[in-house]
């Protein structure tokens, strides 16, 4: 059988696309050229991949299965490929992706770190959010990810880095008349109407309406902001509170001048953050060196923000400065 990776590349484009002329702009190709090389795979492989509707396009039985084979074909090759071409130049590579509650606040450090490592190691970096994350992971198109534990995903390596608490963030005013009793502050004695978090889609959401004890039918949750640099500058400017991961904390507090922290009184609430890669790609000592890496600038990150942001029993005076 000779079929070619372009006719599987063709052939997944089309699946992806359902429909023909959108697929041929995705390869570059004409619609004509792409259509023949479609029909040549179905010749080969004994029938019909897709069928035909007048507005759209869905796969045979056949088709699903081809799909499925077909994507681990290409995956493979284009590993194959880009070892080749690291290998050519003498460079290994690496394609990382992480989530954006993290990816802002870790990067500069971890960067840095693998730069100073491996000054031929060429990274690549991909952000999005966890869903995205792990179909990237699951498609090979990248080699690890940093996201929040557990994944809840089979067929993965998951390697706890470093914890990080949340920290209840607003204006110094909000946060002064939440201090009557700091001893006693804890996520679930937030009402709702002063929540303010992320889009639905970002797991920090998710996370943060598990510990307040809510959830998205909850009235007054305002989930509107899509990054945390916005919810700093909203909560800041007095517009609700919000929970901020220690890993952000220092950068945004730094970054705008109005926020104030408050720590929340043990149990403190918290995620943990996480290095995850495909439990049948060999770590090879890659994944320990990157492992190690990423906790360490976690972690001092961490920590810096917890040496400005003491308990709230008896702090009260030094939360409202926050870190820096």
């Amino acid at each position: 059988m000779n079929f070619t990776l372009r006719q599987l590349q063709y052939f997944k484009a089309v699946a992806e696309q359902r429909n023909f002329g959108r697929a041929a702009q995705v390869c570059h190709v004409s619609q004509p050229a792409l259509s023949v090389q479609i029909r040549a795979l179905e010749e080969m492989l004994g029938g019909p991949l897709f069928e035909r509707r007048a507005r759209d396009i869905l796969l045979t039985p056949l088709g699903r299965d081809v799909l499925g084979l077909a994507q681990q074909v290409l995956q493979t090759a284009e590993r194959l490929d880009r070892f080749a071409r690291d290998a050519s130049g003498g460079h290994r590579s690496l394609s990382l992706g992480l989530i954006p509650t993290m990816a802002p606040y870790l990067l500069p450090g971890v960067l840095a770190a693998l730069r100073a490592g491996d000054v031929s190691l060429r990274v690549q970096i991909r952000e999005a959010r966890t869903e995205r994350l792990l179909e990237l992971l699951r498609r090979g198109e990248i080699d690890a990810a940093v996201l929040a534990l557990p994944s809840g995903v089979e067929g993965l390596h998951e390697e706890p880095l470093f914890e990080d608490r949340f920290l209840l963030a607003g204006s110094a005013s909000r946060l002064k008349s939440l201090t009557n009793s700091p001893e006693a502050l804890r996520p679930t004695d937030l009402k709702t109407t002063q929540l303010m978090l992320l889009e639905d889609g970002h797991c920090l959401t998710d996370q943060a309406l598990e510990v307040c004890g809510q959830d998205r039918t909850s009235a007054g949750i305002d989930m509107g902001a899509s990054s945390l640099a916005t919810l700093s500058r909203l909560v800041a400017a007095g517009f609700g509170l919000t929970l901020m991961p220690e890993l952000a904390a220092y950068s945004e507090s730094e970054m705008v001048p109005g926020l104030r922290l408050l720590r929340f009184t043990e149990p403190q609430p918290a995620r943990t953050v996480g290095l995850v890669r495909r439990a049948s790609t060999s770590g090879d000592g890659w994944f320990d060196d990157l492992t190690r890496v990423i906790r360490q600038v976690g972690e001092e990150i961490v920590e810096q923000t917890r040496a400005g942001v003491p308990l709230s029993s008896g702090a009260r005076g030094r939360q409202e400065k926050g870190p820096g």
